[in-house]
């Protein structure tokens, strides 16, 4: 890997605004800040403060690492969407990363990548299986050992070092990984009645 190939990576999928800042193999910075809600507005000032401590600009960069994925439904939204248009604006791919496999990068016992979810589940990427999210007690019944996503920076840094590896290739855009539908759902009030003037 060139030494000076910049990825920038991020990750809004649970309860944190993170990002990190590659160069070749070297981490140049990392940070994540804890939060509920608000990562649509932190995110990118956010990228900014992590390119001016490394003394990058967005032009330096050769891509944009993102994370996919599970987790919460709006979150994911914000940074898959914030992905696609830096990449499409600065004319660089953008790389989708699901979390399970951020949580397995440089993991080399076996293990199962495991992502919390609300009622005692967990969103879980079982080897030969498609992902999916079950009761937290199936998960630890099915005989390995579950490995969680680390603390919102190093998971940052874990993105940017898978996307780093795909630097030079053409990666699909990056699409949400959603393993339920959304808790939100349309109203079902009854429509307004039209009162006609002419009656």
């Amino acid at each position: 890997m060139a030494s000076d190939v910049y990825v920038l990576a991020f990750d809004t999928s649970a309860a944190h605004c993170a990002a990190a800042l590659l160069c070749g193999d070297q981490l140049v910075a990392a940070r994540a800040e804890p939060m509920s809600r608000g990562q649509a507005e932190r995110l990118i000032p956010l990228c900014e403060d992590i390119l001016a401590e490394g003394g990058t600009a967005w032009a330096d960069l050769s891509a944009i690492g993102v994370g996919v994925g599970p987790g919460n439904f709006t979150g994911i939204r914000i940074a898959v969407s914030a992905a696609r248009g830096l990449a499409l604006s600065l004319d660089i791919p953008a790389v989708g990363v699901t979390i399970f496999d951020a949580i397995s990068e440089g993991h080399s016992e076996p293990h199962l990548p495991a992502v919390e979810a609300p009622r005692d589940h967990v969103y879980i990427a079982a080897p030969g299986a498609e992902a999916a999210l079950v009761a937290l007690a199936d998960a630890e019944a099915m005989g390995l050992p579950l490995a969680f996503a680390p603390p919102g920076a190093a998971l940052a840094e874990a993105i940017a070092r898978i996307a780093i590896r795909c630097v030079g290739d053409a990666p699909a855009a990056p699409a949400p990984l959603y393993l339920k539908a959304a808790d939100a759902a349309p109203a079902r009030d009854a429509p307004p009645v039209i009162i006609d003037d002419l009656a």
